[in-house]
């Protein structure tokens, strides 16, 4: 729905609110699903009344499966357009610094950070085998690399729509929420940018995106290797 926007309101790109929208989706179904599978087979530390359903093993990989999926596109946005919004050089040079305002850039690591644990949430979700919960099998050690990365996810969620908040207000969170979109963001566009970067990638631009080497570029070549390698390392298994 393209419509006029207050240039007073904050304004998300509209890609940017489609990638954020279907992971953050996948992603909360996943988690939900993975505390009733926790509920079902473990409980060792605390649980609530939740009913048995034995497929909810099935649902879980299913929303983890399409998190997986999507996730590489959302690294490679977040790299290279949203670059401004993950962790910089002198992110922790800024944190140190006491008195001086560093919402925005915790904000920043805290984004990163999100990445990280998602990454390592989805790694550690395909080596695990289905079987082991079912059998009993609690003290593997995927099944704990699973559940500790699932605890630090949600706490980076939670962290992230506390800073979200304190950054920019319910103004702020609501503007990912919204399908409204400027001109220059409309999905007609699409293709046509789609065009451009195939053409570039054909005239020899890929040889320039990791030019030079630097800790952001590190960064997400690790996110992508983690996300290939969620594929392969379950098939040496």
């Amino acid at each position: 729905m393209t419509k006029k926007i207050s240039p007073s309101r904050p304004y998300q790109p509209f890609l940017l609110r489609v990638l954020h929208g279907l992971t953050g989706l996948c992603l909360i179904v996943a988690i939900l699903t993975a505390y009733w599978i926790y509920d079902t087979y473990d409980g060792r530390w605390g649980r609530v009344p939740l009913p048995t359903y034995r497929e909810i093993q099935d649902i879980h990989g299913t929303f983890g499966l399409w998190t997986l999926l999507i996730f590489p596109a959302f690294v490679i946005y977040a790299f290279h357009r949203g670059q401004k919004r993950l962790i910089q050089p002198d992110s922790f040079g800024k944190l140190a610094q006491v008195g001086k305002p560093w919402w925005y850039t915790l904000n920043r690591v805290t984004n990163t950070l999100t990445l990280l644990a998602l990454a390592f949430a989805l790694f550690s979700g395909k080596m695990m085998d289905e079987t082991w919960l079912p059998k009993g099998e609690l003290t593997q050690a995927w099944y704990y690399a699973h559940l500790i990365s699932w605890v630090v996810m949600v706490g980076a969620i939670a962290l992230h729509l506390l800073i979200n908040a304190k950054v920019g207000g319910a103004s702020l969170l609501l503007s990912m929420l919204t399908w409204q979109f400027r001109d220059k963001d409309s999905p007609a566009r699409w293709p046509v940018h789609l065009s451009l970067w195939w053409s570039a990638v054909r005239q020899g631009a890929w040889a320039r995106w990791f030019q030079p080497i630097t800790g952001t570029i590190v960064l997400e070549i690790v996110l992508l290797v983690s996300t290939v390698m969620a594929w392969i390392a379950p098939l040496a298994k």
